[in-house]
Protein backbone atom coordinates (compact mmCIF):
# COMPACT_ATOMS: atom_id res chain seq x y z
CA UNK A 1 0.00 0.00 0.00
CA UNK A 2 1.31 3.28 -1.34
CA UNK A 3 1.72 5.22 2.30
CA UNK A 4 -0.48 8.29 2.52
CA UNK A 5 -0.46 10.91 5.13
CA UNK A 6 -3.38 12.86 6.93
CA UNK A 7 -2.00 16.05 8.89
CA UNK A 8 -4.65 16.69 11.12
CA UNK A 9 -4.00 20.31 11.98
CA UNK A 10 -5.82 21.19 15.35
CA UNK A 11 -4.86 24.34 16.66
CA UNK A 12 -7.30 27.15 16.80
CA UNK A 13 -5.21 29.12 14.63
CA UNK A 14 -3.50 28.82 10.86
CA UNK A 15 0.17 28.82 10.81
CA UNK A 16 1.00 28.13 14.22
CA UNK A 17 4.56 26.50 15.72
CA UNK A 18 2.42 22.95 16.01
CA UNK A 19 1.69 23.47 12.01
CA UNK A 20 5.15 24.83 11.38
CA UNK A 21 6.92 22.14 13.11
CA UNK A 22 4.66 19.41 11.09
CA UNK A 23 5.40 21.16 7.97
CA UNK A 24 9.27 20.81 8.34
CA UNK A 25 9.01 17.23 9.19
CA UNK A 26 6.63 17.01 6.54
CA UNK A 27 9.36 17.96 4.08
CA UNK A 28 11.11 15.49 4.75
CA UNK A 29 9.08 12.48 3.26
CA UNK A 30 10.07 10.98 0.11
CA UNK A 31 8.63 12.58 -3.40
CA UNK A 32 5.27 10.14 -4.07
CA UNK A 33 4.11 9.68 -0.55
CA UNK A 34 0.95 11.54 -0.69
CA UNK A 35 -0.35 14.02 1.65
CA UNK A 36 -3.50 15.46 3.13
CA UNK A 37 -3.91 18.74 5.10
CA UNK A 38 -7.39 19.33 6.91
CA UNK A 39 -7.60 22.47 9.21
CA UNK A 40 -10.36 21.53 12.10
CA UNK A 41 -10.22 25.48 13.09
CA UNK A 42 -11.11 25.47 9.05
CA UNK A 43 -13.61 22.68 9.05
CA UNK A 44 -14.87 21.95 12.35
CA UNK A 45 -15.94 18.61 13.38
CA UNK A 46 -19.66 18.57 14.99
CA UNK A 47 -19.96 18.05 18.74
CA UNK A 48 -19.29 14.65 18.97
CA UNK A 49 -22.85 12.77 20.24
CA UNK A 50 -22.37 9.42 22.28
CA UNK A 51 -25.50 6.91 20.25
CA UNK A 52 -24.22 3.60 21.75
CA UNK A 53 -27.48 2.58 22.45
CA UNK A 54 -29.24 3.91 19.88
CA UNK A 55 -30.35 2.04 16.88
CA UNK A 56 -30.39 4.75 14.36
CA UNK A 57 -26.37 5.09 14.28
CA UNK A 58 -25.31 5.44 11.12
CA UNK A 59 -22.37 6.99 9.03
CA UNK A 60 -22.58 10.78 8.85
CA UNK A 61 -24.50 11.98 5.40
CA UNK A 62 -21.73 12.42 2.77
CA UNK A 63 -20.46 15.87 2.36
CA UNK A 64 -20.22 16.58 5.90
CA UNK A 65 -16.88 17.44 7.54
CA UNK A 66 -17.27 14.48 9.73
CA UNK A 67 -17.73 12.24 6.73
CA UNK A 68 -15.14 13.80 4.62
CA UNK A 69 -12.49 13.78 7.95
CA UNK A 70 -13.76 9.69 7.96
CA UNK A 71 -12.94 9.03 4.47
CA UNK A 72 -9.57 10.85 5.03
CA UNK A 73 -8.76 8.81 7.94
CA UNK A 74 -9.45 5.16 6.56
CA UNK A 75 -7.43 5.80 3.13
CA UNK A 76 -4.78 7.33 5.08
CA UNK A 77 -1.80 4.56 6.23
CA UNK A 78 -0.68 7.40 8.79
CA UNK A 79 -2.43 9.67 10.78
CA UNK A 80 -0.51 13.02 12.05
CA UNK A 81 -2.72 14.74 15.34
CA UNK A 82 -0.75 18.24 14.99
CA UNK A 83 -1.96 19.65 18.23
CA UNK A 84 -0.68 22.27 20.29
CA UNK A 85 -0.28 21.32 23.98
CA UNK A 86 -3.42 23.01 25.77
CA UNK A 87 -3.44 22.22 29.02
CA UNK A 88 -1.22 19.48 29.42
CA UNK A 89 -2.91 17.55 26.49
CA UNK A 90 -4.83 17.67 22.91
CA UNK A 91 -6.32 20.55 21.99
CA UNK A 92 -10.19 20.46 21.94
CA UNK A 93 -9.91 20.16 18.23
CA UNK A 94 -7.91 16.63 18.36
CA UNK A 95 -10.04 15.69 21.37
CA UNK A 96 -13.22 16.21 19.01
CA UNK A 97 -11.50 13.77 16.14
CA UNK A 98 -10.84 11.74 18.20
CA UNK A 99 -14.18 11.37 20.01
CA UNK A 100 -15.81 10.81 16.42
CA UNK A 101 -13.38 7.77 16.05
CA UNK A 102 -15.84 6.31 18.52
CA UNK A 103 -18.47 6.69 16.59
CA UNK A 104 -16.26 5.56 13.86
CA UNK A 105 -16.11 2.58 15.71
CA UNK A 106 -20.00 1.22 15.95
CA UNK A 107 -20.88 2.75 12.56
CA UNK A 108 -22.42 -0.56 11.25
CA UNK A 109 -20.89 -2.07 8.33
CA UNK A 110 -17.47 0.18 8.76
CA UNK A 111 -15.01 -2.14 10.67
CA UNK A 112 -13.53 1.10 11.34
CA UNK A 113 -11.13 -0.63 13.55
CA UNK A 114 -10.16 -3.59 11.58
CA UNK A 115 -9.11 -0.93 8.87
CA UNK A 116 -7.10 1.18 10.96
CA UNK A 117 -5.30 -1.81 12.87
CA UNK A 118 -1.59 -1.48 11.35
CA UNK A 119 -1.45 1.66 10.32
CA UNK A 120 0.71 4.50 11.75
CA UNK A 121 -0.93 7.34 14.45
CA UNK A 122 2.05 10.13 14.86
CA UNK A 123 1.69 13.90 16.96
CA UNK A 124 3.63 16.81 16.93
CA UNK A 125 2.99 19.40 19.59
CA UNK A 126 4.27 22.75 20.41
CA UNK A 127 4.26 24.10 24.20
CA UNK A 128 6.01 26.95 25.61
CA UNK A 129 7.78 24.62 28.43
CA UNK A 130 10.97 23.72 28.26
CA UNK A 131 10.51 20.81 30.04
CA UNK A 132 8.86 18.21 27.91
CA UNK A 133 7.62 16.21 30.44
CA UNK A 134 4.43 18.52 30.94
CA UNK A 135 3.44 17.22 27.92
CA UNK A 136 3.49 13.36 28.64
CA UNK A 137 -0.40 13.57 29.29
CA UNK A 138 -0.46 14.22 25.40
CA UNK A 139 1.60 11.69 24.61
CA UNK A 140 -0.19 9.26 27.03
CA UNK A 141 -3.80 10.06 24.92
CA UNK A 142 -2.71 9.54 21.11
CA UNK A 143 -0.16 6.32 22.29
CA UNK A 144 -2.93 4.54 24.43
CA UNK A 145 -5.16 5.12 21.60
CA UNK A 146 -3.23 3.82 18.85
CA UNK A 147 -2.58 0.78 20.98
CA UNK A 148 -6.50 0.37 22.24
CA UNK A 149 -6.86 0.27 17.83
CA UNK A 150 -3.94 -1.92 17.33
CA UNK A 151 -2.19 1.18 15.31
CA UNK A 152 1.73 1.39 15.38
CA UNK A 153 2.54 4.59 17.33
CA UNK A 154 5.36 6.58 15.71
CA UNK A 155 5.95 8.83 18.83
CA UNK A 156 5.24 12.98 19.26
CA UNK A 157 7.65 15.09 17.69
CA UNK A 158 7.67 17.65 20.73
CA UNK A 159 9.07 21.40 19.65
CA UNK A 160 9.23 24.48 22.10
CA UNK A 161 7.42 28.06 21.06
CA UNK A 162 4.89 30.65 22.18
CA UNK A 163 4.71 33.40 19.67
CA UNK A 164 4.00 32.31 16.24
CA UNK A 165 7.20 31.13 14.75
CA UNK A 166 9.49 30.61 17.72
CA UNK A 167 9.39 26.92 16.92
CA UNK A 168 11.53 27.71 13.67
CA UNK A 169 13.98 28.77 16.82
CA UNK A 170 14.29 25.35 18.16
CA UNK A 171 17.27 24.03 16.41
CA UNK A 172 16.91 20.53 18.37
CA UNK A 173 13.08 20.39 17.23
CA UNK A 174 14.10 20.46 13.64
CA UNK A 175 16.99 18.71 13.61
CA UNK A 176 14.63 15.82 15.02
CA UNK A 177 11.81 16.68 12.48
CA UNK A 178 14.73 15.87 9.42
CA UNK A 179 14.06 12.00 10.60
CA UNK A 180 11.02 12.22 12.79
CA UNK A 181 8.88 10.23 9.84
CA UNK A 182 11.59 7.95 9.42
CA UNK A 183 11.85 6.08 12.25
CA UNK A 184 10.36 2.89 12.53
CA UNK A 185 6.95 2.69 14.05
CA UNK A 186 6.32 0.10 16.37
CA UNK A 187 2.86 -1.29 17.13
CA UNK A 188 1.56 0.66 20.67
CA UNK A 189 1.17 -0.95 23.81
CA UNK A 190 -0.45 0.80 26.64
CA UNK A 191 1.85 0.84 29.58
CA UNK A 192 1.03 -1.63 31.89
CA UNK A 193 1.30 -4.04 28.71
CA UNK A 194 5.11 -2.47 28.32
CA UNK A 195 5.91 -3.16 31.34
CA UNK A 196 4.57 -7.22 31.97
CA UNK A 197 6.70 -7.90 28.41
Amino acid sequence: MTRRFLFVLSSSRNDGNTELLARRAAEQLPTGVEQEWISLAEHPLPDFVDLRRDSDHVRPPEGSVAARLLDATLAATDVVIASPLYWYSVSAHAKRYLDHWSGWLRTPGLDFKATMANRTLWGVTALAHEEFEVADPLVGTLRNSAAYMGMRFGGVLLGNGSRRGDVLHDAAALTRAKTFFAQEAPLARFPYEAEAA
